[in-house]
C-alpha cells in the first residue's frame, strides 16, 4: 500500500471533485437509508391494522429512533391523513422518491469520481510519458519496449481502478456502513451485534486472501509485460521471422509466455472465485441471524422489536450486501493497483544519468570542437570503446572519422550528443564543457543522421520536418534535393503526403537513409553528425549525395562519420580510429604519404571496388 502514495499528489490536484464525490455519495445513501425505516413504519401501520393489538406505546418508542425527516413525515400523516389505505399510498409515493433521489446523487456520484480517475489517468499517462522522454540512453538498451508500454497502459489502467471505482466504492461502504449500523444500534444494540457478528470472520478473510491477491497480481504484470515484449519484437522483426521461417517457433516462445500468464490468470481468478462466494455466505448468515433472533425476540413479547424492525433490519442487510461484498473487490483492486503502481515508481523513480546542471547554460555554439583525453566505457557491457582520445575540429572544418568496425566511431557521436558522458577527460564546444550546456540547446543546435536510421509512421513530409515545429513545403523539398531523394519521393503516388509505414517499412534501406538525411539538414545548424548514414546507397548516388553535401556544408561543421574513404570529398582533416585510439589524422594526401594503417585501408578499398564488390572494411 505505500506504493500508493504516489497517487495522492493527485488526489490533492482533483480534490474539489472528490470531495463532491464524498459529498454525493454520502447523500445517495442518507436518501437510501429512509426506506427501511418507513418500510418498517408500514409494516408496523398493517399489522395494527390487521391484528388491532399492536400497543401505541411501543410504537411511538420506536419511531424516536427513526430519522428526522422520517419523525416528521410520519407526523404529517398522522395529521393529514386519516385512512389506512391514504398512509400506504402516501408511504409508496415517497419510497419512490428516495429511491429517485439516491439514484440522482449516485448519477453525481459517479460524474465526479470516475471523471476524477480519468484525469488522474490521463495526468499519470503523460507524467510517465515525459520521465521516459528524460532517462538516458543506457536506460532503454537495459529495458524492452514492451515492458515500457505494459507500463505505460496496463499498469497505469490498474492505478486508474483504485482512483477511481476502488476509491468510490470504498467511500460507499464507510457511508453505508455508518449510517446502517447508526439507526440499527438506535433501534436495537443487541439485535445489532448478534447480526453483525460474522462480520469479523470476513476482515480476517479479506486480510489473508488479499495478501495471496498482491502476491499473485505482481507476478501476473511482470508476465504481461514478457508477453507485450515478446509480442513487439515479433511484430518489429516479421520480416526476419519470415525470412529464416521461423514462425512455429516464435510461436512456441509466444504460446510458452502466454500460458505462463494463462496459468497464473486462471490462480488469481480460482482465489476471486472462493472469495467473493465465502462473503455472500457471510451476508446470508446475517440475514438468517435476523429473522431468527428478531422473531425469537417479538415471539417473547420483547418491547422495541416487532414485525417492522425484523423487516428494518433485513432490509439494512441487504443494504450492505453489495458495499460489503464489494470489499473484495475493492481490495482486489487496490492490491492490483498497488502492484502495478509499485512497477510504475521503479522506473519513475530512475533518475537519468545524463541531466541539466542547475546552473546550465545555452550558448550559441559555432562549431569548435575539442576532445580532450576522452576514454569511455559502455557500463553494461564494460566494453572500453573510446581510449584517452584527443583532437581537434575548427569552426566550419569537415571531419571524416573513418575505422572498423568496433573501432569506436559510433560511440564518439554519442558523445558528442551528450547521450553518454566520458568517464575521463573532457569535450568542449567553443571552449564550453559539454556539462556546462543545457541538453535542449545543445541538441537542438546539432543535426545528426544516425547509423541505425529510424522513421515514424507518418507522411515522408512530417519525416522530413520532424526536427522543426514548423516547415514550408519549399524548405521540405529543397531538403530532399540535398539528399538526392526529392526525385524518388516525386515517383510515390501521393509523393510528400505518402505514409511510409512504421520504420519507414515501405521503403529502401538507401531511401530511408536519404530522407534522414534530408530530416538532418534541414534544421540547417551549425554543425553536422552523419554517422555512417551512406551504407546503403549505390555509387552513383553516393557521389550525388556526396556533391550535395560539398555544397550545403560549406561554412558548416561536419563530421562524416564512415567505414570507407571518400577520396572525392575534400576533408580539412580524416581522423583513422583502431579499438578505440587515434592511429592517424591528417589531410588524405598526407595520410597516404605516411604508408600507415590509413593507406592500408585505402588500397583494400580500391582492390574491392575493382573487383566490384561492395565495400567492407
Amino acid at each position: 500500500m505505500n506504493h500508493l502514495k504516489a497517487v495522492n499528489k493527485y488526489f490533492l490536484r482533483y480534490r474539489w471533485r472528490l470531495l463532491l464525490g464524498i459529498v454525493f455519495i454520502t447523500l445517495s445513501n442518507y436518501f437510501k437509508i429512509l426506506s427501511p425505516q418507513l418500510s418498517g413504519y408500514v409494516v408496523d401501520k398493517v399489522e395494527q391494522s390487521i391484528s388491532q393489538t399492536v400497543q401505541h406505546g411501543a410504537r411511538t418508542h420506536k419511531a424516536a429512533s427513526y430519522d428526522i425527516l422520517v419523525k416528521h413525515f410520519i407526523a404529517w400523516m398522522d395529521d393529514h391523513i386519516g385512512s389506512f389505505g391514504g398512509v400506504i399510498i402516501a408511504c409508496g409515493v415517497t419510497l419512490l422518491v428516495l429511491a429517485l433521489l439516491s439514484g440522482f446523487f449516485m448519477f453525481l456520484m459517479r460524474q465526479t469520481i470516475i471523471v476524477m480517475s480519468r484525469l488522474i489517468e490521463f495526468d499519470q499517462k503523460n507524467e510517465v510519458y515525459q520521465h521516459y522522454q528524460q532517462l538516458d540512453a543506457a536506460f532503454y538498451k537495459r529495458n524492452s519496449t514492451g515492458d515500457l508500454m505494459n507500463r505505460i497502459t496496463e499498469d497505469v489502467s490498474r492505478v486508474r481502478m483504485y482512483t477511481g471505482p476502488a476509491t468510490m466504492y470504498f467511500i460507499n461502504l464507510a457511508v453505508t456502513i455508518g449510517f446502517s449500523l447508526y439507526f440499527m444500534i438506535r433501534q436495537n444494540a443487541e439485535l445489532t451485534l448478534y447480526v453483525l457478528s460474522p462480520l469479523p470472520i470476513l476482515a480476517i478473510t479479506i486480510y489473508y486472501v488479499n495478501t495471496i491477491i498482491h502476491k499473485k497480481s505482481e507476478r501476473i504484470q511482470a508476465l504481461l509485460s514478457d508477453l507485450t515484449t515478446t509480442a513487439q519484437e515479433s511484430y518489429s522483426g516479421i520480416r526476419v521471422i519470415k525470412s529464416f521461417v521461423q514462425e512455429k517457433t516464435m510461436m512456441r516462445f509466444f504460446n510458452a509466455n502466454s500460458e505462463a500468464y494463462k496459468t497464473n490468470a486462471i490462480g488469481l481468478s480460482k482465489v476471486e472465485s472462493i472469495y467473493f462466494p465465502a462473503m455472500a455466505l457471510l451476508i446470508g448468515l446475517s440475514t438468517l441471524l435476523t429473522i431468527m433472533i428478531g422473531g425469537l425476540y417479538a415471539m417473547n413479547g420483547h418491547a422495541d422489536v416487532g414485525t417492522g424492525t425484523i423487516a428494518e433490519f433485513v432490509m439494512y442487510v441487504n443494504m450492505l450486501t453489495f458495499p460489503v461484498s464489494a470489499i473484495g473487490w475493492t481490495a482486489s483492486m487496490i492490491q492490483r493497483a498497488a502492484a502495478s503502481q509499485k512497477r510504475l515508481n521503479e522506473f519513475l523513480d530512475t533518475r537519468p544519468a545524463i541531466a541539466d546542471k542547475a546552473d546550465a547554460r545555452e550558448p550559441v555554439l559555432q562549431g569548435n570542437v575539442v576532445f580532450e583525453n576522452v576514454s569511455f566505457t559502455y557500463p553494461d557491457t564494460g566494453i572500453q570503446a573510446v581510449r584517452d582520445m584527443s583532437f581537434t575540429i575548427g569552426k566550419g572544418q569537415k571531419i571524416a572519422i573513418i575505422g572498423a568496425t568496433g573501432s569506436g566511431k559510433s560511440t564518439i557521436a554519442q558523445l558528442l550528443l551528450r547521450m553518454y558522458e566520458p568517464d575521463k577527460g573532457r569535450i568542449l564546444y567553443d571552449g564550453t564543457d559539454i556539462r556546462e550546456i543545457r541538453l535542449h540547446s545543445l541538441r537542438s543546435q546539432l543535426s545528426y543522421v544516425p547509423q541505425d536510421v529510424f522513421l515514424f509512421s507518418d507522411t515522408v513530409t512530417g519525416n522530413i520536418a520532424f526536427g522543426l515545429e514548423t516547415a514550408a513545403m519549399e524548405r521540405i523539398r529543397q531538403a530532399a534535393k540535398d539528399a538526392s531523394v526529392d526525385k524518388e519521393i516525386e515517383g510515390f503516388a501521393k509523393q510528400y503526403d505518402t505514409v511510409i509505414g512504421e520504420r519507414g517499412v515501405t521503403l529502401s534501406g538507401g531511401q530511408k537513409q536519404r530522407i534522414s538525411i534530408a530530416r538532418a539538414l534541414i534544421k540547417d545548424p551549425r554543425m553536422v553528425i552523419f554517422d555512417d548514414c551512406l551504407s546503403a546507397v549505390d555509387a552513383r548516388t553516393e557521389k550525388e549525395i556526396i556533391g550535395n553535401l560539398y555544397r550545403y556544408l560549406t561554412d558548416k561543421t561536419a563530421i562524416i562519420i564512415t567505414h570507407r574513404i571518400f577520396s572525392l570529398f575534400d576533408f580539412d582533416k580524416i581522423i583513422v580510429l583502431n579499438e578505440g585510439r587515434i592511429a592517424e589524422q591528417g589531410r588524405h594526401q598526407d595520410l597516404l604519404a605516411l604508408n600507415g594503417y590509413y593507406r592500408e585501408l585505402y588500397e583494400e578499398q580500391q582492390k574491392i571496388e575493382k573487383a566490384g564488390d561492395p565495400v567492407s572494411l
